[in-house]
């Protein structure tokens, strides 16, 4: 039997419908569409969140060292940032980089192939203005570099590339050497242009000056490390600090430092007036020294070896003839301990 509803009814069905109380089949709440992910098969993605997240952390590392460092060369407040990393095709990365420019041509050893570090114009002509005695301001030059100004360039990218090393020293131990730098970015094709690249860009600011520095690594160059840009190596290896690679690192960072090396005799007081008093064909008597006993051989402030002296060539010579061994902390305590009893 089908129910006649009054006015009242209607009303009041009506007044529901308005307020919400009740769906209308057009209110209803659609089912949630899946969300699809367009794939294109001429770019495919080969690096992941993950490791486009370690680049990311690398090269903020490399964008502090190098803030300090070309701040205290140029005598300018300079600030470096990363602004982005992306991946793309390599002719993208061309077709979107101004012609002329600075670009860099890194031998990114142990790894094969090379890199590209591009410097914008108005950024690369602030730095050579700030070297040459300008105040650095902003130019509006679109040129090539001349001779001097390149040879200037090459002396600010090793500087960089010295950041770029330690930078990376926590994944592998990169030593990149500059290559050549062109102006034009037809000329610097280092892989064909449908390969897929992972572009950091860097945003640069030296005094005034805003511009932006690109740094294109290929993924045939990265390819065989690419294991190890996961934020789980990252951090492991961060926290095992003392690994084996570090520790060539630190054995090759030490091998450039000078040290004195002082050959001592003996030693004794003297007072200010005998010292002054000093003149040439004096005798100083060294108390406890014999005439026959060796010397010691200081490096920087600690006694390392024995020695005697003698003449190799035209030049004074020491002649090592024992190594001292070192007092262990624990022994020095021991000793300390036994001479305040």
């Amino acid at each position: 039997m089908t129910e006649v509803l009054s006015q009242d009814e209607i009303d009041q069905l009506l007044s529901a419908i308005s307020s919400g109380e009740v769906e209308t089949p057009e209110t209803q709440a659609m089912p949630a569409q899946r969300n699809i992910k367009i794939y294109d098969f001429k770019r495919p993605d080969k690096f992941s969140k993950d490791q486009i997240r370690t680049v990311s952390i690398m090269h903020e590392t490399f964008a502090r060292l190098t803030t300090t460092s070309l701040s205290a060369q140029l005598r300018s407040l300079v600030h470096v940032h990363v602004a982005s990393v992306d991946q793309l095709t390599y002719e993208e990365f061309i077709r979107s980089i101004p012609n002329p420019t600075t670009l860099a041509v890194i031998n990114m050893d142990p790894l094969k192939g090379s890199a590209i570090l591009e410097i914008d114009p108005s950024v690369t002509f602030s730095i050579i203005d700030r070297l040459f005695g300008g105040q650095g301001e902003e130019t509006k030059l679109s040129r090539d570099l001349t001779d001097i100004e390149q040879s200037v360039m090459e002396g600010i990218i090793v500087r960089i590339l010295g950041n770029m090393r330690e930078a990376w020293s926590t994944v592998i131990d990169l030593r990149p050497r500059l290559g050549q730098i062109e102006t034009n970015p037809q000329f610097a094709q280092i892989v064909p242009p449908t390969e897929m690249v992972v572009l950091v860009t860097l945003e640069t600011k030296v005094g005034d000056v805003d511009g932006l520095m690109n740094f294109c690594i290929p993924y045939l160059t990265i390819e065989p490390i690419i294991s190890k840009l996961s934020a789980q190596y990252w951090y492991s290896s961060v926290r095992r600090g003392t690994t084996t690679e570090n520790l060539n690192i630190l054995r090759e960072r030490l091998e450039t430092v000078s040290v004195n090396i002082v050959a001592e005799i003996g030693s004794m007081m003297l007072k200010v007036k005998d010292v002054l008093a000093l003149k040439k064909g004096d005798v100083i008597r060294l108390p406890n020294v014999r005439i026959n006993d060796p010397m010691g051989l200081k490096i920087g402030d600690r006694k390392k070896f024995l020695c005697r002296p003698g003449i190799m060539g035209n030049k004074v010579a020491v002649q090592v003839i024992k190594k001292l061994e070192e007092t262990k902390p624990e022994e020095f305590e021991e000793l300390k301990v036994e001479g305040e009893e």
